[in-house]
């Protein structure tokens, strides 16, 4: 048995679970709604507070998808319930972000300015402060769209390893280089 998908997911209380017909699992929350079609040879029992994911066989692609399922089911819990977060620093001299309703715009130190369209499920806002770099914070309940949005806004410029210029994660370490200077002596 697959030792994540043999855990149950807890459901906390105000987080509403339930199964379609069609084996679509529907999570409810305050923060939100979620939905994931489930494969048909995934079973879920919820039962009291709980939810269980059991397998048909122990084929190959059913043990790699009961573990899945549970993952799953488990970051919709939390999203639905606290949500997901990540900040993004902006590192670099004249770096600037500014938020417009759902889109953002960044100056990154190339010769335009680059302007992303930000999904409706997610929730952007830029915050900036005197001797600090600029941070972009991203927020939502789908935790692969938070990670997918961030990652996206971070590609635009990532960080380069000679002075740490460029869009980085809050936290982030960036291993550096020494420059051409360092060998010579």
């Amino acid at each position: 048995m697959s030792r994540i998908g043999k855990k149950p997911v807890t459901i906390p209380s105000g987080v509403e679970i339930s199964v379609t017909d069609a084996n679509v699992l529907v999570v409810k929350g305050q923060k939100g709604e979620l939905t994931q079609e489930i494969n048909k040879d995934i079973n879920v029992e919820i039962e009291g507070s709980e939810v269980r994911f059991g397998r048909s066989s122990d084929h190959k692609d059913h043990r790699s998808l009961h573990g899945l399922y549970r993952a799953l089911t488990q970051n919709m819990v939390i999203g639905v319930s606290e949500g997901y977060k990540k900040s993004l620093e902006l590192v670099g001299v004249g770096f600037k972000a500014s938020v417009q309703g759902q889109l953002l715009d960044l100056d990154l130190g190339y010769s335009h300015r680059i302007l992303f369209q930000v999904p409706a499920e997610i929730k952007v806002s830029a915050e900036t402060v005197k001797g600090q770099p600029p941070v972009v914070h991203i927020e939502g309940v789908d935790k692969q769209l938070v990670g997918q949005v961030a990652a996206k806004v971070r590609s635009f410029r990532k960080p380069e390893p000679y002075k740490g210029k460029g869009v980085k994660y809050v936290g982030e370490e960036i291993r550096r280089k020494a420059g051409k200077a360092a060998g010579k002596k």
